[in-house]
């Protein structure tokens, strides 16, 4: 599997030059070596080197097109044929029998598909959505959207409804992580707004009673 820079740095792969050049400064302040001692600062020195080649190639036109594409190709020997073709046809069940509202049916065919390819965010985004349509499913989807966010920090979708769980299971703080986190990568969204406003004002009266009760 290639080295992905992008996440060695923690940025989008559609950062801007600015972005990456900031977010490398950022990360260089952290782990400059001569901050630490013994055995965390040879860990800080490796770490130093990863960002510090990350940047390296990010910061550079050239390279960072040929680095998209290495990230574009499928790793030689990841997985067999019959495996992709297996992969396909429980997404393909799944999304069927979630139209169909059978979202029991939907939720076993999306986790046969996670477990064929463990490392597919979408696997886990479409298992997190079968089963929060369950209130006795909410902690499996709550599982299965921190690994789909996990995979794709970035994606606006999921991490919308990572807080949209979180929100129903009473996470507030988890919630509101995530709209702004929606936010971030998303954009302007009023549904997320309007999410957010809720969550706040559903912690703040939690924090009341909880504090009447004391």
């Amino acid at each position: 599997m290639s080295t992905n820079y992008y996440a060695i740095l923690g940025v989008p792969e559609n950062a801007t030059s600015e972005q990456v050049r900031s977010r490398f400064l950022e990360l260089a302040r952290q782990l400059h070596p001569d901050r630490f001692q013994g055995a965390a600062k040879a860990k800080a020195e490796a770490d130093f080197q990863a960002i510090t080649e990350a940047f390296n190639v990010l910061s550079n036109p050239a390279r960072r097109r040929e680095h998209d594409a290495s990230l574009a190709r499928p790793a030689a020997g990841s997985s067999s044929g019959g495996d992709d073709e297996l992969f396909r046809v429980y997404m393909h069940r799944g999304v069927k029998a979630y139209k169909e509202r059978n979202f029991s049916a939907s939720a076993d065919n999306f986790d046969r598909a996670s477990k064929i390819a463990p490392d597919n965010a979408k696997a886990f985004f479409h298992l997190a959505l079968a089963c929060g349509q369950e209130r006795r499913w909410l902690a499996r989807s709550l599982v299965a959207i921190r690994r789909a966010c996990e995979l794709d920090a970035f994606n606006a979708k999921y991490a919308k409804l990572a807080g949209k769980l979180h929100a129903q299971a009473g996470n507030f703080d988890q919630a509101e992580h995530y709209y702004l986190e929606a936010q971030k990568w998303g954009g302007e969204d009023p549904s997320v707004e309007e999410a957010l406003a809720e969550v706040r004002k559903n912690r703040k009266g939690k924090s009341r009673f909880f504090g009447m009760a004391l």
